[in-house]
């Protein structure tokens, strides 16, 4: 087992603090660089995974979060991205519960204490990795590297890229899995606690809690399983200090093994069967979990796997690695998408980006070698390992087992992040051992590198607080990512800023033509601003691109229901309902239409067929009320009423409709109760007040009419038959007070 005396370590310009207090610094500093996200809003996946996930709410059966994905979706079904990750989901509903709702502040705050605690854990990782692992006579781990190892915690606790997964709540997942990583790493180094005689003698115990963690890391994010890996390498390299490079020259070489060898072929041996037994295991059920397969992903998520060319895929593919490389050396390009033309691809090898990958190879190429042949059992040893670190939780997201739905994701870089810091880290420590006489300048140079890094981490920190600034931020970055210049078309018509929004839209569309989501949402705000033949001609092309496109089926239909084709939009409604069988708001569409068409039966149905899909769909039921209110059929109306405020107990639009049904009946008391309870929640409704003042009148208690009446006025002026009632209303009062005696 390695204990080698850093030497170099003594040289790097930074204090000899405790374990406990390096841990504190670092965890500090981490708070620092992401404190000024803690009040941001749910922004860009959070709305899907949290705030429209039903299984964080309390209501919802605890065990759906060990049925369905990430996001909400049964794993069973087609659309699922079999993003399975219950313990992360756990928690966002634990969030839930402490908060008592969707208060962004607890989920936030939640993803900065646990980047800070990762962040002092790594202290301890990177102390086994480049200080070796060692014991004092209590048991207790000695840090043989503690200024590297602090280095390189400060390095990682303040490295931007990590942005993504501590400023956007869904990155929790990302947060949970390094943690139990760590863990997982930290128990596997405890099996070996018996000094250097542990690398026969190690403990099964702790090897099994190991194994225990790293599928705790795997239900958080299914990259917690490529700890396996990482602890593996940690074993052949540190724990039995075996030579790869002799070794490998001996197999092929067939000359006669020694005492390393023989280790190889016993305690090693057994310890990585209980690896690989364990992660086969693991596999296995994550397989059988997936259910139907691995999920569906289009060429506008990951283009370079749709090449048909294999040599320009694999070139792309290197291209993506070159620029996940570029983001961790140099993280002031960073996005919060990156798909959509965002990265072109390389169709020609004679395409000058091609350069980079090269260059990337060729830096790897002679890390490999010095981390391979150097002399330097230490070098060795600290470089393979950081090289471990840094490719082995990145082979997930490398496109070679399987496709990804990402070009670029900085989320996934969290983990690979430590193996750049713990070399960047020892390539410092070096540069400041052989320029010990530059120790000023070195100091001064490294605290500017990290004040840049917390400077950048505060600014993109400060872009994620909101879906307007963060969506603005990628503008600069991917001008040419069609999905950005969508969020914020979107976030500028949520604002209701629709006029920016179409430009955004129409860009959308320009730079990528079939880009059926932005022609959804540009047909739609067309439709509001009564563009009407261009808003059909949109939607119609968004439908001939993607049939199956429910929403676009139904927005078409409400257009053409507009422009009175009133086959083609019933056409288009059943296209929808065809699609997507369960949907609510096309049948309450659909009913519209059939009203438009005096078809009252099939109005009636279609509405009571969007209330049973979705119980609380107010309009459809108001709808109802309403129809059956004008076409006489007042007692089955008034039924229809109180079904609906079984559901909806406050629905002051509902109780108005039913209590103008009540006043017709001449149940004169309830029909007041309902007026004025709707009056209640919603006092400055003119309609309400008039048609309250309107019973009054009816009813005989003018006073109350008068008052009503005016009201009304006062709310609304121009409100069509009030002013004709009050003067009617004031003419009889006014023949009541003069034939009155006094």
């Amino acid at each position: 087992m390695a204990q080698t005396e850093i030497n170099w370590d003594q040289q790097i310009p930074l204090p000899k603090l405790s374990p406990f207090h390096a841990k504190i610094a670092v965890a500090l500093v981490a708070l620092l660089c992401f404190i000024n996200s803690y009040d941001g809003d749910f922004v860009f996946d959070d709305s899907e995974a949290i705030v429209n996930n039903k299984d964080l709410i309390p209501s919802t059966p605890l065990n759906n979060i060990w049925r369905n994905d990430f996001w909400g979706s049964k794993l069973s079904s087609n659309n699922s991205h079999k993003s399975y990750r219950p313990l992360t989901v756990l928690t966002f509903r634990l969030n839930y519960l402490m908060a008592g709702g969707l208060h962004p502040v607890g989920f936030h705050v939640l993803n900065i204490g646990l980047h800070s605690l990762i962040s002092a854990l790594m202290i301890d990782m990177f102390s086994v990795l480049i200080g070796g692992l060692a014991y004092d006579g209590n048991g207790n781990r000695l840090n043989h590297a503690p200024k590297a190892s602090l280095l390189a915690g400060l390095l990682f606790a303040a490295h931007p890229v990590h942005t993504e997964s501590v400023a956007g709540i869904v990155g929790r997942a990302d947060l949970l899995c390094a943690l139990f990583f760590q863990l997982s790493f930290l128990t596997y180094c405890k099996a070996f606690r018996g000094g250097r005689e542990s690398e026969e003698k190690f403990s099964i115990h702790w090897i099994a809690v190991s194994l225990l963690l790293c599928a705790a890391a795997m239900l958080c994010k299914e990259q917690g399983i490529t700890v396996l890996g990482v602890n593996a390498a940690f074993d052949v390299l540190l724990i039995c200090n075996v030579n790869v490079y002799e070794l490998s020259q001996r197999l092929f070489l067939r000359r006669k093994a020694d005492d390393v060898s023989e280790r190889v072929r016993t305690g090693l041996l057994i310890r990585l069967a209980l690896l690989a037994m364990g992660g086969a295991s693991l596999l296995y059920a994550r397989w059988r979990i997936m259910g139907t397969g691995p999920p569906t992903f289009t060429e506008v998520d990951n283009p370079a796997s749709f090449a048909e060319n294999v040599f320009l895929r694999i070139v792309n593919y290197n291209y993506y690695y070159s620029l996940n490389a570029w983001v961790l050396l140099c993280p002031w390009w960073l996005c919060f998408d990156w798909s959509m033309g965002c990265v072109p691809l390389i169709k020609s090898a004679f395409d000058w980006r091609t350069a980079w990958l090269l260059l990337l190879w060729c830096f790897l190429i002679g890390l490999i070698s010095q981390a391979l042949c150097s002399q330097d059992s230490q070098r060795r040893r600290t470089l393979t390992l950081g090289l471990v670190l840094l490719v082995v939780p990145f082979l997930p997201a490398c496109n070679i087992f399987f496709r990804v739905g990402f070009v670029i994701a900085e989320r996934v870089l969290y983990l690979s992040s430590a193996g750049y810091c713990l070399l960047l880290a020892y390539a410092l420590g070096h540069c400041c051992g052989r320029w010990s006489r530059h120790k000023g300048l070195l100091r001064a140079s490294l605290l500017a590198l990290l004040c840049v890094y917390v400077a950048r981490c505060a600014l993109r920190s400060h872009q994620w607080r909101s879906e307007q600034s963060l969506f603005t931020s990628a503008l600069s970055v991917c001008p040419l990512n069609a999905k950005v210049h969508y969020n914020v078309g979107k976030n500028l018509a949520d604002r209701g800023n629709t006029s920016a929004a179409i430009r955004y839209y129409r860009e959308a569309v320009r730079l990528h033509p079939t880009y059926v989501h932005a022609m959804n949402n540009l047909g739609n705000i067309l439709k509001e601003r009564n563009e009407l033949v261009e808003a059909e001609e949109l939607l119609a092309k968004a439908v001939l691109i993607q049939p199956d496109f429910a929403a676009a089926w139904m927005n078409l239909g409400i257009v053409q229901n507009s422009l009175k084709k009133y086959k083609e939009a019933e056409q288009s409604y059943w296209n929808a309902i065809q699609f997507r069988k369960k949907y609510p708001d096309c049948y309450y569409n659909l009913g519209r239409l059939y009203a438009d068409l005096n078809r009252h039966l099939d109005a009636l149905n279609a509405w009571r067929n969007a209330t049973v899909l979705k119980p609380d769909h107010s309009l459809a039921w108001n709808n109802m009320v309403i129809l059956l209110d004008n076409t006489g059929n007042l007692a089955q109306a008034e039924a229809i009423g109180r079904e609906a405020l079984k559901l909806l107990p406050n629905d002051h639009t509902i109780m108005f409709s039913l209590a103008n049904v009540l006043g017709k009946l001449q149940k004169y008391k309830e029909s007041e109760g309902f007026f004025l309870q709707a009056l209640r929640i919603n006092p400055n409704a003119a309609s309400c007040h008039g048609n309250l003042a309107v019973l009054y009148h009816r009813w005989g208690k003018l006073e109350l009419a008068k008052k009503h009446y005016e009201l009304s006025l006062k709310l609304d002026p121009e409100a069509p038959g009030t002013k004709d009632n009050y003067n009617m209303l004031r003419r009889k009062l006014d023949q009541l007070y003069r034939t009155t005696p006094p």
